[in-house]
């Protein structure tokens, strides 16, 4: 349950090991990557393609943060409509990034088949769910740009969404035939493995405590030891800390818990038949998945309250009741929860921190295709590339407005959820 020393229910259940080794000694490299998730393994396995001496530090172990912790949604796009990212960033800067994104599920795809990562992809689609008349219309508004520009989506009516979920409670939905769904923790020891079979270096248990600009490139100090690097990759997302200063304070941290039920067989042969991952468009959304054991995951925003019995339990309990009444009581089997980090727009940052310093972030809770495009990114950038090919421009880093208040009254409003829908 919550005290348990794993990460995450994918954690236990990855068919991939844990990668990476303690640091031994002083290293001395092209690039140095802080953050062993989708982000960094990316960045190293595609640098390291490029014939550059690639070296990964990781404070915990491979997929410890917000990629360990994922739902496991492999989504294209971000969280906002194709048009409105467009009409945030710019009409060539946005249609851009929502065509690189757009295709963010190929890439991730593609890197599993490549590599033979074992993380029970699933090429289904995911299915973005009404909670009501209202939510409906979004959806009807992002699915006529989505087919616009050519997306496999489909408005699904609301008896269709019933068939595809297992629950009349649903206004109706949005397919996305380009999505699906991953073992997140799978996902991310698989990039590992590919990274270092590729010649990159990956250490764990490797806590950066200083970096300093030098002649020549970067300074990383290490519990274990220095890396001297021409280049640096901050990849540590919602989990970056004081090692840049007011990084953390670019976004707004948001906790997103989950809990898995124990296999439930054939007891759940009619939900989700077709495995599809689905979120809603409620303010305060929650997730709902099928694993490969037949498993239920369920998720909302905010952290785990309480342990076995415990609140979120109790949460996850009844939302099950209300979507599947026919379904019954259920045992639950873990409960975990990871920092989601999100901006005032809902857009994504690439962030030139200086020369030979950057970093993706506010990934809006769609790291895995994302952050595996932005590493993808990185490495081309770093390799010799043009800041001009990248995903999206440059910026500096800006302080989120009031980032204290807001993460506290979400925090609070969060758990105000959990407790009102679990009675």
């Amino acid at each position: 349950m919550q005290g348990s020393s794993t990460v995450s229910l994918w954690d236990e259940t990855s068919e991939e090991v844990c990668q990476g080794a303690s640091m031994k000694a002083d290293v001395t490299t092209d690039l140095a990557i802080v953050g062993g998730g989708y982000t960094g393994l990316s960045t190293a396995l595609h640098a390291a393609e490029k014939g550059l001496d690639a070296c990964v530090l990781e404070a915990h172990q491979i997929g410890y943060g917000g990629s360990g912790r994922n739902v496991g949604l492999v989504n294209a796009g971000l969280w906002l409509p194709p048009q409105d990212v467009r009409a945030k960033l710019g009409g060539e800067p946005g249609a851009r990034l929502v065509d690189i994104l757009g295709d963010g599920p190929n890439c991730v795809m593609s890197l599993i088949e490549r590599y033979q990562i074992r993380c029970e992809l699933t090429r289904s689609g995911t299915i973005h769910a009404a909670h009501s008349q209202s939510g409906f219309k979004d959806l009807a508004r992002r699915a006529e740009e989505w087919t616009r520009l050519g997306a496999p989506v489909r408005l699904l009516s609301r008896d269709e969404t019933a068939e595809k979920i297992g629950s009349s409670a649903f206004h109706g939905g949005l397919l996305d035939a380009r999505a699906g769904t991953i073992n997140p923790m799978g996902y991310v020891r698989g990039l590992a493995r590919a990274a270092q079979a590729a010649g990159a270096r990956i250490h764990t248990g490797a806590a950066v405590t200083r970096l300093e600009k030098q002649a020549g490139g970067w300074l990383l100090e290490t519990g274990a030891g220095v890396v001297r690097a021409k280049s640096v990759v901050l990849a540590t997302n919602a989990y970056s800390d004081d090692l840049w200063p007011g990084l953390k304070s670019s976004f707004v941290p948001i906790h997103y818990f989950q809990v898995a039920t124990v296999p439930l067989g054939a007891r759940v042969q009619d939900i989700l038949p077709e495995r599809q991952g689905i979120w809603d468009t409620g303010k305060i959304m929650f997730s709902l998945r099928r694993d490969a054991a037949d498993r239920l995951i369920i998720g909302s925003m905010g952290s785990v309250v309480g342990g076995e019995k415990g609140l979120s339990e109790r949460w996850a309990a009844r939302q099950l009741k209300r979507l599947f009444p026919d379904l019954g009581p259920v045992e639950f089997e873990k409960s975990w929860h990871g920092q989601i980090a999100m901006t005032g727009d809902h857009l994504p940052r690439i962030h030139r921190l200086d020369e030979g310093l950057y970093t993706p972030i506010g990934y809006n809770g769609r790291g895995i295709a994302p952050g595996t495009v932005f590493g993808k990114a990185m490495a081309e950038l770093l390799a010799g590339g043009s800041e001009a090919d990248l995903p999206m421009p440059v910026t500096g880093v800006r302080t989120e407005a009031a980032r204290g208040l807001k993460a506290g009254f979400y925090q609070a409003a969060f758990a105000a959820n959990q407790m009102l829908k679990s009675l």
